[in-house]
This record gives C-alpha cells, sequence and structure tokens, in this order.
C-alpha cells in the first residue's frame, strides 16, 4: 500500500488530496496543530493526524517515521518515534546487482522481494517479523545466553545495561497468523510478532530461569568502550513493531516471549548435547556469534574488578 504524508493537510486542498488518495487505496498521514480538524469521515477512512509544525524539521522528520533516514544495517541506527506501522518508509528497493551479503543490501533486497510480490497482481499478504526465534532458526540468537548456561559461565554481561530491544518473534507466532491471513487471502504487508517486546536483560534472565541457572549482571555503562556485552538484541533506541493491523484481521499470538521461547531453548539444549557447543546448529561456523562469547575478556574483567 503507498502512502501519502500531507502535510499542513487540515485545510481545503490536504482534505481534498487525502479524500481522493484514500478512496484509491492509498495509506494517509496528515499533519496539523490541531487533530479536531481532522473530519470524523476521513478518521474512519482510515486517515491518521499526526501533530507536527510543517516549520519544524524535527516534527517533520517524526513526521515521516523513518528513522531519519537509517536502517537496521546502516552505521547510524535507526530512532523511531514509537511501533513500526506497515505504512513506514522503507530502503529503496535493490538493483538486479546488489549483493543481499551487503549490510546495504540485505534490506533493500527484501523490499526488492516484497515489490515484486505486491505488484503481482496476486492476493500476497507479505509479513514482517522481528528477530525470529523458534527451532531450527538458521541464526539462533538466544544461543549466546544458552551456551553461557552450558558453560556455567559465573556472569552474564550486557551492553548499555541491557535496555535493548529489538522485538523478536517466535516462529510460532508467525504461524498464527500465517494461518489468520490465508483464511482470509489480500494484498497487504502486515507486521508479525507477539504481544511483548522484551528488554535484553528480560531475555537473559527468562533464559537462565528456563534452565535453572543463576548467575552476576554485569550491567556495563553506556559509555562503555569494551567490546564486552555485546548480544543480537543490542541497539541503542528501541525497535517495536505495530502490530494492530494483524490483530484487526484475527490474529491471536500463540503467547509472550517467556512462553515461546521455551521450545527454542530447549531445542538448543538437545541439539548441543553433552558435547555444549553449537557443531550441530544451524550457522554454527558464522563468526556472528565469536565475539559474543570471549570469556577471555570477560575473566580478565572480572579478575580485575574483584
Amino acid at each position: 500500500m503507498p502512502r501519502a504524508l500531507i502535510l499542513g493537510g487540515t485545510g481545503a486542498i490536504g482534505l481534498a488530496t487525502a479524500r481522493r488518495l484514500l478512496a484509491a487505496g492509498w495509506s494517509v498521514n496528515v499533519t496539523g496543530r490541531n487533530p479536531a480538524r481532522l473530519p470524523a469521515d476521513l478518521a474512519t477512512a482510515g486517515a491518521t493526524f499526526i501533530p507536527a509544525e510543517r516549520e519544524d524539521p524535527g516534527q517533520v522528520r517524526v513526521a515521516f517515521g523513518d528513522g531519519a533516514g537509517n536502517h537496521a544495517n546502516s552505521p547510524t541506527p535507526p530512532r523511531f518515534d514509537g511501533p513500526v506501522r506497515e505504512s513506514q518508509p522503507t530502503m529503496a528497493p535493490a538493483g538486479p546487482d546488489t549483493d543481499y551479503r551487503t549490510r546495504d543490501g540485505y534490506g533493500a533486497s527484501k523490499v526488492a522481494a516484497e515489490q515484486v510480490l505486491l505488484d503481482s497482481g496476486a492476493s500476497v499478504t507479505v509479513l514482517r517479523p522481528g528477530k525470529v526465534h523458534g527451532p531450527g532458526a538458521s541464526t539462533p540468537r538466544e544461543w549466546v545466553f544458552v551456551k553461557r548456561v552450558l558453560d556455567r559461565r559465573p556472569a552474564v554481561f550486557l551492553a548499555r545495561q541491557g535496555r535493548g530491544v529489538d522485538q523478536p518473534t517466535a516462529a510460532a507466532n508467525v504461524a498464527a497468523l500465517i494461518e489468520t491471513v490465508a483464511a482470509t487471502p489480500g494484498r497487504r504487508v502486515l507486521n508479525s510478532a507477539g504481544p511483548d517486546a522484551p528488554t535484553a536483560l528480560e531475555i537473559s534472565r527468562t533464559i537462565a530461569r528456563l534452565l535453572d541457572h543463576r548467575w552476576q549482571e554485569v550491567l556495563l555503562a553506556d559509555d562503555a568502550d569494551s567490546p564486552l556485552g555485546r548480544h543480537p538484541w543490542d541497539v541503542p533506541h528501541p525497535v517495536v513493531l505495530d502490530t494492530t493491523a494483524a490483530v484487526e484481521l484475527g490474529y491471536t499470538p500463540v503467547g509472550d516471549y517467556a512462553t515461546t521461547v521455551a521450545d527454542t531453548v530447549e531445542w538448543l539444549v538437545a541439539t548441543a548435547g553433552d558435547s555444549g557447543t553449537a557443531d550441530q546448529l544451524p550457522g554454527a561456523d558464522d563468526p556472528y556469534f565469536g565475539a559474543m562469547l570471549d570469556y577471555a575478556a570477560e575473566d580478565h574483567y572480572l579478575r580485575r574488578t574483584s
């Protein structure tokens, strides 16, 4: 669905344009000073009012809702003004020669794939999940905490004091949404996530509790220059998905993170087996985990601060 942002859209031209675009199937956001100036018929038709002064660059950037043009893999992380909506602007689609394995190419290639599907004319629903977890995951992020438990590590290190929020999505919850959209076909984009968005600290505590393990929590300061504390949910600004559209369609999550991650943890422990290694896990040779499991650096820190 194309999105229109009408700046100062509560005047005659703005309102007429909003009505026209809504009728043509656009998602429409209208900015202005007073939400009472958005007519009831436009609100009913799906127009959203965003308070913003046209002369205020900061408010206009928030209205655009694009994290200042940054994305998950950009050098500067995005900073969204709230839960990410399906109407949020995306990266430009990748060209035919783009390498999807690069930081800039990965997201752009996903956008290109979405556009091919949505432009096909078929009744296609595109799902946008958060960080997926579940048995069989190609990059089982929870392994960074499960392995620490299996190795009986005395401490867990968390950057930014464990406040990072990068919303996870259980594979079981994706399956529940797939069942919902399959029963109600349509051409649309839907965010896919569970009912909660735990912090990294909450995730680490959930996994330790599931495995009956206790450890010292080393919550590193925001300005710590050490590579210690890196983890898969380490973001400076929250990334949370707005699932209103999915819920309105009839989607009911299977469970929250603590409930659904239990299967993931059980799978990781069983797959690691007696060796306690990731040799049998998907992506076991991925250097992604290396810097997050630097026990030598952690032991040095603990000796120095004890």
